[in-house]
């Protein structure tokens, strides 16, 4: 089995050896791992991958070799108890959760703090201390239309209003081969050519010319290179709802790294508040200041955001609405800044169009964005550069 992985890993122009291959199995002979795939996961991606940047596609060649098995064969697994808990979620019926109450913003943190100051001991399946599988707004592996998820990872529902936990997002791949190249086509329509920087180009005309001038004498003219001179600011919202979205957005970050010379990302979750950052794996330590990027980029690049703008709607109205953090002035304060600074702007949503009158976060974004939200797709994008164009 292994050496088949490996040689789909081969397939997929991974650059694993064989001496990686034999300490991937002297590691399993040696039990360091249980038979949870994950482990082995875990295990084969730090043996064999000593690039951070090929992690993604480390990830998707491992997804499609072992879609559909559970646990490594000839392992013992062992059950964990997280699982165990799970497993006793409840399942409630559509009239089961529309009984359950919405609590206010403010009642909900006040709640919170008398759980923590009352609860001793751990709870599963209730509806009122914290714990799992159960309809409490607090915990997580259960159900309640809005609440504070405390640990674990999300089951699905989405209805969180904040997380109290570290969450870790990966970068999205830039080399990404575009499975429709018309997604190039389209940003095509947003350039404005310029030729800047050294004479490396020949420029036929020029020589002709200055050779007939010459009397037939050779005179070699040269010109700088002609360049795509349009400055894009690209925002990419990353992790929770945006996962069912990720290969449409490697697909448009990998065509415009291509398409454009000047283009500077940065990411965020949900919203944009005081914070951004380039690079998802050290995001809690080099998080870059947004006010430092409003008085560093000039107002001639143009502004484009991407996200399916699906969250609570306290994190645009709200100080503190964060879903992560506890911001100290609304979503909607820093979204008016970025768009006064660059008012050339357009917000992509992979969400289709017809959706978006069900969301009222949704709804709230595009009136932020002065109705300036087209869809990610071929026709969204046309109308998105032509808006950018104007």
């Amino acid at each position: 089995m292994l050496v088949d992985f490996f040689l789909h890993l081969k397939a997929r122009q991974l650059p694993v050896s064989t001496n990686e291959l034999l300490a991937l199995l002297e590691a399993l002979e040696a039990r360091l791992v249980s038979g949870s795939l994950d482990d082995f996961y875990l295990l084969s991606r730090t043996l064999l991958i000593k690039d951070e940047a090929l992690y993604d596609r480390f990830d998707r060649a491992f997804g499609e070799y072992f879609r559909g098995i559970e646990a490594l064969p000839g392992f013992a697994p062992e059950v964990p108890e997280e699982w165990l808990e799970l497993a006793a979620r409840r399942h409630l019926s559509e009239a089961d959760r529309l009984k359950l109450q919405k609590l206010s913003y403010e009642k909900i943190f006040e709640q919170l703090k008398e759980r923590l100051a009352e609860q001793k001991e751990r709870h599963s399946g209730g509806s009122k201390w914290i714990g799992t599988a159960g309809t409490s707004p607090y915990g997580h592996g259960g159900y309640n239309p809005e609440g504070v998820r405390i640990g674990g990872e999300s089951v699905g529902n989405r209805t969180a209003i904040k997380v109290w936990d570290q969450r870790e997002f990966r970068n999205l791949d830039d080399t990404v081969d575009l499975g429709v190249r018309n997604i190039k086509v389209a940003l095509r329509r947003l350039r404005r050519f310029a030729r800047k920087g050294a004479a490396t180009e020949l420029d036929l005309d020029g020589t002709i010319a200055g050779t007939a001038r010459n009397g037939g004498w050779l005179d070699l003219h040269l010109r700088p290179e002609r360049h795509n001179a349009v400055k894009v600011l690209l925002f990419l919202d990353i992790g929770g709802s945006m996962d069912d979205h990720i290969q449409a957005c490697e697909e448009l970050f990998s065509a415009a790294r291509a398409e454009f010379k000047h283009l500077e990302h940065f990411y965020f979750h949900n919203c944009v508040y005081e914070g951004v950052w380039k690079d998802n794996r050290r995001r809690h330590g080099e998080k870059l200041s947004t006010w430092d990027v409003i008085h560093t980029y000039g107002p001639d690049y143009k502004l484009v955001f991407v996200g399916d703008a699906s969250m609570s709607p306290y994190e645009i109205a709200r100080p503190g609405g964060s879903v992560e953090h506890w911001n100290e002035e609304a979503g909607a304060v820093w979204l008016e800044r970025l768009l006064a600074t660059w008012p050339h702007a357009a917000w992509l949503n992979p969400l289709p169009e017809a959706h978006w009158n069900y969301t009222p976060s949704i709804q709230m974004i595009e009136q932020l964005v002065g109705k300036r939200m087209f869809p990610l797709t071929i026709d969204g994008l046309e109308r998105a550069m032509r808006s950018l164009s104007k």
